[in-house]
């Protein structure tokens, strides 16, 4: 009979092996197959079997070691997910029990999933607030650059937590605030440049342009420079407006006192006056209620200065007709005393004196003259004398 070892007989019973070995014995008995080839076949089998074992537990162990690995590497990944992202609260619970290591894997593959997310969304939080925050400080450097550059957020991503991210919110929101303040300072004082402008017929666009070209830029899209440099230039432009104003105004309102003496003086008609109506009304008003446009203006100075140079013109060609007739008048009397005229008066003296702005020293000499020539000519009743 063929010997079969009582392991292999034992690991064959109740199993098809054992049935196919009973086969084999039969097919041996029936074609007289010799002991020493059964033992030689069955310890080939025997040594096969083994192998197969060999390589499954070989399998089994690579799947083990794969396993411990997988599992140790995403429990590391949740750690440092965890201390990137903050997370104080523990996702991985120990069973007091056995848990077997695909038990472990699906317990913590949905863990680094749900984190690997967070982590996701939380950068882009961070590069949402930086973006703003480098938006901002562009806003407010001295050359509002367009905030386009922005770091990437790798650099942060060894620190996700809430707690950094509370801090980029509360430094983004006094950004904003400073941002918010500056702005409505800037618009304030553009709306006072463009107001003083138009008084004083300035080119706003050119003025603002010499602060900085964003102050005249039109559209939403457009951003306005809102850093230091850009709210002293404006201060300034606004503190010498201001002074070019007050220059005017004095210098308007000197001329208008001469304007309006002349035309008392000269006895101008309604109609002359008329065109300078409304700048006199405003010039009364105080240096802050002056908001017209284009009053203030170099034209309506130099407007005014002409006016004032016509009727000079007008009144000394007057004033050299009546010293003439007054001339003519002491030429006689001093024919019938027979006596010469003072040559103080000759016209050419006296146009001379008139031309200088002197007419008040002529009219005063001309009085005297008369009074004391009929003072000292008893048969002459004094001359008459007008004030012009």
């Amino acid at each position: 009979p063929v010997v079969v070892s009582s392991a292999s007989m034992v690991g064959m019973e109740g199993t098809g092996c054992g049935a196919l070995l009973r086969e084999l014995q039969q097919i041996w008995a029936e074609v007289g197959e010799s002991e020493g080839e059964k033992s030689k076949v069955l310890s080939e089998i025997e040594r096969e079997c083994l192998e197969v074992y060999r390589r499954k537990v070989d399998d089994a162990n690579r799947t083990r070691v794969q396993l411990h690995q997988s599992v140790a590497t995403k429990e590391a990944e949740v750690a440092l997910l965890m201390a990137t992202l903050g997370e104080h609260k523990l996702y991985l619970k120990k069973d007091k029990g056995y848990v077997s290591l695909k038990e472990q894997l699906a317990a913590v593959t949905p863990v680094l999933d749900d984190l690997k997310c967070k982590k996701e969304e939380r950068i882009k939080q961070y590069y949402d607030i930086r973006s703003q925050i480098e938006k901002i400080r562009s806003e407010l450097s001295e050359h509002n650059d367009k905030g386009d550059h922005v770091n990437s957020p790798a650099a942060d991503e060894h620190d996700l937590s809430t707690r950094k991210l509370n801090s980029y919110q509360a430094q983004l929101s006094t950004l904003q605030k400073d941002k918010s303040d500056r702005l409505h300072k800037v618009l304030k004082y553009v709306n006072e440049v463009h107001s003083l402008c138009g008084v004083l017929g300035i080119d706003f666009a050119k003025t603002v342009n010499g602060i900085h070209p964003s102050l005249h830029q039109n559209g939403v899209e457009q951003s306005r420079n809102i850093s230091n440099s850009t709210l002293e230039g404006l201060a300034s432009t606004i503190s010498n407006l201001k002074a070019e104003r007050k220059s005017r105004i004095d210098k308007m309102r000197d001329t208008m006192e001469s304007l309006c003496h002349l035309w008392k003086l000269m006895d101008s008609s309604e109609v002359e006056k008329r065109q300078f109506s409304k700048v006199i009304s405003i010039l009364i008003s105080p240096e802050e209620g002056i908001t017209s446009a284009g009053v203030l203006s170099q034209e309506t100075i130099e407007k005014m200065e002409a006016e004032v140079e016509r009727l000079t013109e007008l009144k000394t060609k007057r004033l050299k007709e009546i010293v003439t007739k007054r001339r003519a008048e002491l030429e006689d009397i001093c024919k019938n005393a027979h006596i010469e005229p003072d040559l103080s008066t000759a016209p050419e003296q006296t146009n001379a004196l008139i031309d200088s702005g002197c007419t008040l020293c002529i009219l005063l000499k001309y009085y005297l003259d008369q009074w004391l020539f009929s003072y000292n000519c008893d048969s002459l009743a004094p001359v008459p004398f007008r004030y012009y």
